[in-house]
């Protein structure tokens, strides 16, 4: 199974609901979504997954954004008072796993979850602090969680020994988007390929953005698209297309079709990826010469990479 860990960001959740809506997300995907704050975009996108009866996590502690800011307070709008109970009616779902990022909170969350009947062999743990290893030892000794999300680490190999979920960052994030035009083509992962013997029994990665967590966005200099494909070796590789007229932040539009010209180019020369919802809209836009928004870009890529897993999963990706 696949795990791909999204932070509940407007774009990366428009991707999440676009492609189960359309029932365009493999049955053994589950989203673990964090979310970053009570949006409309958060409810509706869990809506969405409720509809289609596909399963998600959605961890119910975030450590990044203002989510639990805005959740714990019912002074402001009625509106965000509505939104609130929008959001606890869409999580009480049978289709929603609920989910925890293993910190000092952890225990008292445990316990008010038990009262609602939840109990610790149904939730997904996020495990990635070191001096969390022990206090998790002692709240899950008599009980497993269903799912425990761990990094690539060999404190934590040795420590959890079932239901272990692999977590890689994949992405090798570059401060400017400029710099991906350095290396356009390198390695993205190939953990699919041992996870299940080394005893997990799923494995995730933060799609094409990265761990890294920036709340504020910023006009870029230079717009880059990456691209996940399977590579010759079986493995996955990750392509950039960078623009070309990088020295000020003016017309977006145009870099974006700069750099679009070359992934069409790679695309109609190699055709080494399959033709996902995702990337034919790309291609579309190149077409009929239409600008997105920067947005709908990240949008379409992460959509891309996560229907390309997909394949992966029922075995036709490599062939």
């Amino acid at each position: 199974m696949y795990f791909p860990y999204i932070r509940g960001r407007q774009f990366d959740l428009l991707a999440l609901r676009e492609l189960v809506g359309k029932n365009l997300l493999h049955e053994q995907i589950i989203p673990v979504i964090e979310p970053v704050n009570l949006s409309s975009t958060l409810i509706s996108t869990i809506a969405q997954f409720n509809t289609m009866k596909h399963t998600l996590a959605v961890i119910r502690n975030p450590e990044v954004g203002s989510f639990l800011e805005e959740f714990g307070s019912l002074d402001g709008a009625i509106g965000n008072a509505s939104k609130k109970q929008d959001f606890i009616a869409s999580i009480q779902q049978p289709t929603v796993l609920q989910a925890l990022i293993m910190n000092n909170e952890t225990p008292r969350i445990l316990s008010e979850l038990a009262v609602l009947g939840i109990q610790k062999q149904d939730l997904v743990v996020v495990l990635s602090d070191r001096d969390m290893l022990k206090p998790y030892q002692n709240l899950f000794a008599s009980a497993a969680p269903r799912y425990t999300v761990i990094p690539d680490e060999g404190t934590f190999r040795r420590n959890i020994a079932t239901n272990k979920v692999l977590l890689t960052d994949c992405f090798q994030r570059q401060e400017r988007n400029a710099d991906y035009s350095h290396k356009e083509d390198e390695p993205f992962s190939d953990t699919y390929q041992y996870y299940a013997d080394e005893g997990y029994v799923g494995f995730g990665d933060y799609s094409i953005i990265g761990d890294d967590y920036n709340a504020s966005g910023f006009a870029p200099y230079a717009v880059a698209i990456h691209l996940v494909y399977p590579a010759k070796d079986n493995s996955l590789r990750v392509r950039h297309f960078v623009s070309d007229s990088n020295e000020d932040i003016s017309n977006p539009a145009q870099k974006f079709y700069q750099a679009l010209r070359k992934l069409v180019r790679w695309y109609e020369e190699e055709r080494a990826v399959p033709l996902t919802m995702g990337l034919k809209t790309l291609l579309n836009h190149f077409k009929d010469e239409t600008y997105p928004g920067l947005g709908s870009l990240k949008k379409l890529t992460i959509m891309h990479h996560l229907e390309l897993m997909g394949k992966l999963l029922d075995g036709g990706l490599f062939v």
